[in-house]
C-alpha cells in the first residue's frame, strides 16, 4: 500500500481508537513523515491524559555494579575482582537514602547487579530498613531479572520471592531488564541474561502478586524496526491479560564504554520516533514516559507533543546511564523540570509512584 494511503488508514483507525498491527507499527517506525506520527501520537495522548505532564520527586540507588550477566550493551557492571567493583553495605544505603532527604520525595527506585557474593537476605534487608525509616516512601525495586535471580539463590519459587518482598515494604517493580525480547538479539548482546520470555512470566506474576510495574525496551544498538514492533506488541499483549503495567519507558542506547561502543548514540529523531510509535501501539498503557537522564531534557520537552505525557522525576545520582556516557546532569531540581513543562504548554502535575496526584493544583500556565 503506498505511503499516504497507509497513513491516512492508519490516521482513521487513531481516530476511530482502533488498535493498530503489526504492519501498521512497522509502516510508523521507517516512515519518514515524523510530523504526522506526532500528531496522531499527541491525539492518543491528549485523549488518555489532555494536557498533563506528570514528574516524581525521587531517588535512585544502585547498591551494586557487580554483575554475573555480562551484558555487553551494560557499562555499569563489574567483575568483583576489578577496582571500581563496589556493593553497598545496608548502612551505606541507608545513608545514601538520607542524603539530601526531603519530605518531598515520593519513590525510592532501586536497582543493580546480580551480585553472587550477596545473600538474598541482603536484598530483603535494603527494602526492610529503608520501608521502616521511610514509612512515607514508595520503594520501586528490583528488575524481573533481579526477582528470577533471587528464586534462584534462594530456593523459593518467583511467587514466594515477590510476597516475601511485599511483606518487607516492596511497592511496585521497576521495568528494566527487558532489553528487546527478539532472542537472536538478545543471544547477542545479553546472552546469560533471562530470556525475554521468562521477562514476560515474572512480571506477569508480579501483577498477579499485587504489584503494579513499569515496561522497557533497549533500542539503538543492533535490533531491528520488526524487533521494535513485535517487543510492543508482546507487552500489550500481557497488558490485556493482567492490567498490571504503569508506565512504558523507551530507554536509548548509550555505547560508551560497552562492548559495542562502535555503535553511535541514538538520534533525536529515533527517540522522538520511539515515543510516538510507542503511544500508538500501547494502547492499554495509561502512560509513555521520556527519561530525560537518556534523552536529554530539550527531547523529553518536545517529546510532550509527540505521545509523552511523564518526563520522569529528579532522579538524583544516576548511576547506570552515566556510566556509558550519558552527557545530561544527574539530577533536576522541581523548578526545572516544572519549567520545561510550562514552557511547552502542559500543565505539570507532582504524581507519587502510582501516579496520583502529590498537590492539588499545578503551576499556572501563562
Amino acid at each position: 500500500m503506498p505511503g499516504l494511503a497507509m497513513m491516512d488508514r492508519i490516521k482513521r483507525k487513531v481516530e476511530a481508537g482502533e488498535r493498530l498491527d503489526f504492519e501498521d507499527g512497522l509502516f510508523l517506525m521507517n516512515s519518514p513523515d515524523i510530523v504526522s506520527i506526532g500528531e496522531l501520537a499527541n491525539i492518543v495522548r491528549e485523549r488518555k491524559n489532555g494536557d498533563k505532564a506528570y514528574y516524581i520527586i525521587n531517588r535512585h540507588i544502585n547498591h551494586t555494579n557487580v554483575c554475573l550477566n555480562e551484558c555487553r550493551f551494560c557499562a555499569f557492571q563489574r567483575q568483583p575482582d576489578e577496582p571500581d567493583a563496589y556493593a553497598m553495605s545496608i548502612e551505606e544505603v541507608l545513608k545514601s537514602a538520607e542524603e539530601n532527604y526531603s519530605d518531598d520525595i515520593a519513590e525510592f527506585h532501586i536497582v543493580g547487579g546480580l551480585n553472587e557474593s550477596l545473600p538474598y537476605a541482603y536484598y530483603r534487608d535494603i527494602i526492610a530498613t529503608l520501608a521502616q525509616r521511610f514509612p512515607n516512601v514508595h520503594l520501586q525495586a528490583y528488575t524481573t531479572v533481579e526477582i528470577a535471580y533471587f528464586a534462584e539463590i534462594s530456593g523459593m519459587s518467583v511467587e514466594e520471592v515477590l510476597l516475601d518482598l511485599k511483606q518487607a515494604g516492596l511497592g511496585s517493580l521497576p521495568g528494566g531488564g527487558a532489553e528487546i525480547f527478539s532472542e537472536k538479539v538478545r543471544q547477542k548482546i545479553c546472552p546469560n541474561k533471562i530470556s525475554g520470555n521468562r521477562w514476560l512470566e515474572v512480571m506477569e506474576a508480579a501483577h498477579m502478586a499485587g504489584f503494579k510495574s513499569n515496561a522497557t525496551m533497549l533500542y539503538g544498538h543492533i535490533e531491528t524496526a520488526e524487533d521494535r514492533i513485535d517487543h510492543l506488541i508482546r507487552l500489550r499483549e500481557l497488558q490485556d491479560k493482567t492490567g498490571g503495567f504503569m508506565a512504558f519507558i523507551p530507554l536509548a542506547f548509550h555505547p560508551k564504554n560497552t562492548a559495542l561502543e562502535e555503535r553511535h548514540f541514538t538520534t533525536g529523531q529515533l527517540d522522538i520516533r520511539m515515543l510516538a510509535v510507542s503511544r500508538l501501539m500501547l494502547d492499554n498503557f495509561d502512560h509513555i514516559k521520556a527519561f530525560w537522564i537518556m534523552i536529554s531534557p530539550p527531547i523529553s520537552q518536545l517529546a510532550l507533543y509527540f505521545g509523552v505525557d511523564d518526563i520522569d522525576g529528579t532522579v538524583i545520582e544516576e548511576k547506570i546511564t552515566h556510566s556509558a556516557g550519558a552527557r545530561t546532569d544527574q539530577s533536576l531540581t522541581i523548578s526545572g523540570l516544572e519549567s520545561m513543562i510550562v514552557e511547552a504548554g502542559r500543565a505539570p502535575v507532582r504524581r507519587d509512584t502510582l501516579y496520583n496526584p502529590v498537590i492539588s493544583e499545578s503551576l499556572a500556565l501563562s
